[in-house]
This record gives C-alpha cells, sequence and structure tokens, in this order.
C-alpha cells in the first residue's frame, strides 16, 4: 500500500513550486509527526508561497513540531528564525519556553515579537523577569506584545510592572500602565493614582487615568473626581473612568460637566472657516454617556437636556434608554413642548426602546438603539 505521507514529503523536493506548496498543504492535513523535519527544511525554500504553506503546516501540526522548531529560533538564517517563533507563537507549548526566553533576545526584532507573544500564550511567571526589558525595545510591535504578555500572566507581574511606573524611559512607564490596565488588580490602584498626578509624561498620566476606569476600584472616585475639576486636559478619559466605575459620588460632578458648567479650556477659533469650536462639547458628551452608565436617577432631567442639543443627542438617547421607565416622564414632557422634528423624533425612538425592556431593565429582541436612529 502507498504511503501518502511519504509521497508527500518527496514531493516536497520537486523542481515546480506548485508541487511543493501543494505537498505542504497536504501534509498539514494529515498532520503525521513523520513531516516535522522535512517541513522544517523546507522553511528554507526559495518560493515565498511554498514557506507560508509550510508554516501552515506545521501550525496544524503541533506540538510534534516543538523541539524542531525551537532548534530553528538559533538558525543563522533570520528568516527561518522569524518563521520559527511565528508557528511557536501559535502552537505555544510549554517545551518551547527555555528557547523562547532566549529569543527575546534575538537581533530580529520579529523573532522578539513572536517570542513575546508565545510567552504571553504560556503565561508563565517565570517569564516576567526577561520580558521587562522588552518594554523599551526600539520597535513599538515589540513593545505592545511584551505589555500584553505580561499583562496576560496576571498577578505575578504586577509588582514587576508596579516597579517600572517609576522607570525613567516614558514608554515603559506607558506600556507598565497599560498591562495593569488590563490585568485590572486592587494592587495597582494607589501607584496609578501617584502615576495620574506625579507623572511628567500626559500620555502616560492620561493612560493611567484610563487604566483606573478599567480597574473600577472606588478608591479612584475622589481622585478622579478631582482630575475632572482641575485638570482640562484629562477631563475626558477622567470621566470616562468615572462612568466605568459607577460609583454614584461621581454624579454630581459629571452633571455639571454635561450642563456645561464646569470651566472649560478656551473656546478656540477653528481655521479656514471663522466659526467657534467648544472645547467642552465632546467633555458634554462623554459625562452624558458616563451618566447612563452609572444610572442615576438624580441625571435623568440633565441627561433630558442633553437630547435637544445636536451634540450630546446620540449620547443622550443610550443614556435615557438605560434609564427605563424612569425616564418616560422626561420623554413625554420633551414630546409635549419641543418644537424640534428631530428631537421628538429622538424621543418617540427612545420611547418605543424603552418599551421592549423587560423589568429587569434588559433589552428583549429589540436591535441596537444607535443602529435605529
Amino acid at each position: 500500500m502507498d504511503d501518502p505521507v511519504a509521497q508527500q514529503i518527496a514531493a516536497l523536493a520537486d523542481h515546480d513550486w506548485t508541487v511543493r506548496q501543494d505537498a505542504a498543504v497536504r501534509l498539514g492535513r494529515l498532520k503525521d509527526p513523520r513531516a516535522v523535519e522535512p517541513l522544517v527544511a523546507t522553511l528554507r525554500d526559495p518560493d515565498r508561497s511554498v514557506r507560508e504553506a509550510v508554516v501552515e503546516a506545521l501550525q496544524a501540526i503541533g506540538a510534534p513540531s516543538v523541539m524542531a522548531l525551537s532548534a530553528c529560533l538559533s538558525s543563522a538564517d533570520f528568516s527561518v528564525q522569524e518563521a520559527a517563533s511565528q508557528i511557536l507563537a501559535s502552537i505555544a507549548d510549554a517545551h518551547a519556553l527555555e528557547p523562547l526566553v532566549l529569543a527575546l533576545r534575538s537581533q530580529n526584532w520579529i523573532v522578539r515579537m513572536y517570542a513575546a507573544k508565545a510567552l504571553g500564550r504560556l503565561k508563565d511567571p517565570r517569564t516576567v523577569s526577561p520580558l521587562l526589558p522588552l518594554l523599551q525595545d526600539s520597535v513599538n510591535a515589540v513593545r505592545e506584545e511584551a505589555s500584553a504578555a505580561l499583562a496576560a500572566i496576571g498577578d505575578a507581574a504586577i509588582p514587576s510592572l508596579i516597579e517600572a511606573l517609576t522607570h525613567r524611559d516614558w514608554l515603559v512607564r506607558l506600556r507598565a500602565v497599560e498591562s495593569l490596565g488590563v490585568v485590572k488588580s486592587p494592587k495597582a490602584v494607589p501607584p496609578l493614582i501617584a502615576v495620574v498626578f506625579n507623572d511628567t509624561d500626559s500620555a502616560v498620566r492620561e493612560d493611567a487615568v484610563r487604566a483606573l476606569g478599567n480597574i473600577g476600584d472606588r478608591r479612584a472616585v475622589e481622585p478622579l473626581v478631582f482630575v475632572v475639576k482641575k485638570e482640562p486636559n484629562l477631563r475626558i478619559p477622567a470621566v470616562e473612568a468615572l462612568g466605568r466605575i459607577g460609583d454614584r459620588r461621581a454624579v454630581p460632578i459629571l452633571i455639571e460637566v454635561a450642563r456645561g458648567t464646569i470651566q472649560p479650556p478656551a473656546t478656540q477659533t477653528m481655521t479656514g472657516c471663522g466659526d467657534r469650536w467648544d472645547p467642552a462639547t465632546p467633555e458634554r458628551a462623554a459625562a452624558v454617556h458616563a451618566l447612563g452608565m452609572i444610572g442615576d436617577d438624580s441625571a435623568i432631567p440633565t441627561v433630558a437636556a442633553a437630547l435637544t442639543s445636536a451634540a450630546t443627542r446620540t449620547e443622550a438617547a443610550e443614556a435615557l434608554t438605560r434609564f427605563g421607565a424612569n425616564a418616560i416622564p422626561w420623554l413625554l414632557a420633551i414630546l409635549r413642548d419641543s418644537q424640534d422634528d428631530s428631537v421628538r423624533h429622538f424621543a418617540n425612538k427612545i420611547l418605543a426602546a424603552i418599551g421592549r425592556l423587560d423589568r429587569g431593565g434588559h433589552e428583549t429582541a429589540k436591535p441596537s438603539l444607535r443602529n435605529s436612529l
């Protein structure tokens, strides 16, 4: 009986690249470990399409490929290193851990990137220390994968990430902040609050605000309220963070922002048209959205008023729908008093949407309000 695996292995040496490509595809479908070594050797094929088919085949074979691919990480051929790291990132087998850690120091940034990605999938606490230097890698894609890997490792990475918040390189601090925002550990809240008030880089401070919103710890409410009051450049992310945290203590300041009564940045002239651009407009929209997320009924009059402004109408509609039946009297008043057809149209749409909510405030077979307006 003919051996189909042996036949396709032989075809990998054919002079016709289409035959070699087809052989790699078939070997990937067969998933026989005997094909690993011949396929790994074919990673050096001169034709790109063949090499891509080999990568997919080795990914399909999976674990039996790991040892041979791990050896390829130290190959003198950078293209082989790249292919091997890409496949290992997909397979993510613990047997490749040590070679992947060594690959973090590769001169090839693509290899470093895939190695970090693979270690993020493995989530081994022992890789925290070798991953940390990649937060200051010269290539952004490598920094991003290292940050994502540390976030995936989770609690074991927290002490090192907190320590990185004081690193001299702002990019290291930025990636550490982002990772902590993904991990969402309460341990990160006090250090992140310190970053918001003390870091010298505006991007790091802004991401620290967002991270506090992602973590959702109520200890951040008062500091964020202070930021809303005193830091116009951080006001929008702070408002959004307060909405995600969902603490009712934030409602009064959010109402001020939604009404436009808090001191905004200076009004600017739009170049080329002479119109005035009010920087408070996106602030008001963000505050209306945040009030809807918190769901405190005391905010309904403010949110209902925001429905009358084109700049905040969409956010107000979403928020009023969240409030459900408690918003109905205000919507009926708008229908009674408003002469604006657009406002009345939105009010009717919201009432129809509220009518499709169950008693728990959940939608029942209703399309997205944003899509229906």
